[in-house]
């Protein structure tokens, strides 16, 4: 078939690419012309802003693709210009959400398609929301067909790693030369990254796949993991020493960090766990990159292309490490003498 993908050179995008010309699809990919993209030389690319539907109406009618899959729409409005400029023109519309579209924390885990989703957890969750909704009233069976995937935590080569204190690649550092880690609360709350590789084949499985449309699907890992885990498990892909975890409350953190722990107060203080057994059963999606793995293909990436930063470049953890253990060390000692 003939594919439009609308932000095919992010980290998932390029995923989806990838996979789309390696299943032997025609693939046209909308870009700003500002990266330098890592797409198959098959790839028919396209420059222009989606945020314009002038240029976003021109290049459709040019591609007249069977298929959109749009990685790039973040409200309602912008959904409404794709389905007033698509429909008529391609047969589906594959749409990347995202699983902060749920409310939490759930009213159970694990979390299906149907769990609630207002109120919603912030702002960037709300438009999402509203952007599925305006999707899905446009669905019309056998004549504009919507999907709708929501990821969670997807990661992979060209990315960094999550933690605690945000995205920044000093955390490999830190965790190589065996420096604090700050972890929110006492690091059982659950995350679960996926590979992009492996998400990305669910979206092959949208493009693809007959009676999926006017259906949400949760594409998330498969390997649940604690924070403490998590942190365990990325020290020991990359044969570090066991990590230094320094437990601060979530409240305290985002009391003296609130600029560094916006992706905390939004995602990585909630315990959730994801029901993918729709997207197994409809579109294919598999789990096949283990989590140590992916770590290492990730750092492998980052090392080549020299953009791990040195594990002193985030003061902020050592800062905050210190001060928690002295602050607490205080306490300690003085309730046990009695002051």
């Amino acid at each position: 078939m003939d594919v439009f993908v609308i932000g095919g050179t992010g980290l998932l995008g390029t995923g989806i690419v990838r996979r789309l010309v390696a299943a032997g699809h025609d693939v046209t990919s909308l870009q700003r012309g500002e990266t330098d993209d890592d797409l198959p030389p098959a790839v028919e690319r396209v420059a222009g802003d989606r945020g314009d539907p002038t240029v976003l109406r021109g290049v459709i009618r040019d591609a007249t693709p069977d298929v959109v899959v749009d990685m790039a729409c973040f409200d309602a409005d912008t959904a409404r210009d794709a389905v007033e400029i698509c429909r008529g023109v391609a047969d589906r519309y594959v749409f990347c959400s995202t699983i902060d579209v749920y409310h939490r924390p759930p009213p159970r885990n694990p979390v299906a398609e149907s769990s609630p989703r207002n109120p919603p957890v912030s702002d960037y969750a709300a438009g999402k929301i509203a952007a599925e909704d305006a999707f899905f009233d446009a669905h019309d069976p056998g004549e504009f067909e919507v999907v709708v995937l929501r990821p969670w935590n997807t990661y992979g080569e060209g990315g960094t790693l999550v933690h605690t204190l945000g995205t920044d690649s000093s955390y490999i550092g830190r965790i190589r030369e065996g420096k604090p880690i700050v972890v929110h609360g006492d690091g059982t709350s659950l995350w679960g990254p996926c590979h992009r590789d492996d998400v990305a084949r669910a979206f092959v499985g949208a493009v693809e796949r007959p009676g999926v449309g006017g259906r949400a699907y949760n594409v998330t890992s498969e390997e649940t993991m604690t924070w403490n885990q998590y942190h365990e498990r990325v020290a020991a892909a990359l044969d570090a020493p066991a990590p230094d975890l320094v437990h601060v409350p979530t409240a305290v953190l985002r009391a003296v960090a609130p600029d560094r722990t916006r992706m905390l107060r939004d995602h990585f203080r909630y315990s959730t766990v994801f029901d993918n057994s729709r997207a197994k059963a409809d579109l294919g999606f598999r789990y096949t990159v283990g989590f140590e793995e992916g770590v290492r293909r990730v750092v492998s990436w980052l090392d080549a292309h020299d953009a791990v930063e040195p594990w002193d470049a985030d003061p902020l953890s050592d800062d905050l490490a210190a001060a928690w253990r002295e602050s607490t060390d205080a306490f300690v000692a003085g309730f046990e003498s009695g002051e």
